[in-house]
């Protein structure tokens, strides 16, 4: 299974993997605002488990963590503008949009910059 694993870029884990943790994350905030009873313990469940996927599927990637943090961090920024967006139907202000524009900026130098 790792040769598997190590034939997959690892920008497709974190992809996969910033999508289920916004997605668990927004899940479980609409969950404890907008339920009650039993599809709150549903949704809570389901929540969970994009939760439990999220960090499945980032250790999955065949890159030591140290290395794709920084690309983390700004495919996270990213993926959850788009999940707020579709979820909250919140646009983000000018302040979130420049910060974020650092945050994506922070993200390619830690990732990208050699210097060794």
């Amino acid at each position: 299974m790792k040769s598997v694993l190590q034939n997959i870029h690892p920008v497709i884990f974190l992809l996969i993997a910033t999508t289920l943790e916004v997605s668990g994350d927004a899940l479980i905030r609409r969950t404890i605002y907008e339920y009650t009873g039993a599809a709150r313990i549903g949704f809570g469940i389901l929540g969970t488990l994009l939760l439990f996927g999220y960090g499945f599927f980032l250790n999955l990637a065949p890159v030591e963590f140290g290395k794709v943090v920084g690309l983390y961090i700004a495919t996270l920024f990213v993926v959850w503008q788009i999940i707020s967006y579709i979820t909250f139907k919140t646009i983000p202000s000018l302040p979130v949009i420049i910060g974020g524009l650092l945050v994506v900026c922070g993200g390619l130098i830690i990732t990208f910059w050699k210097y060794e």
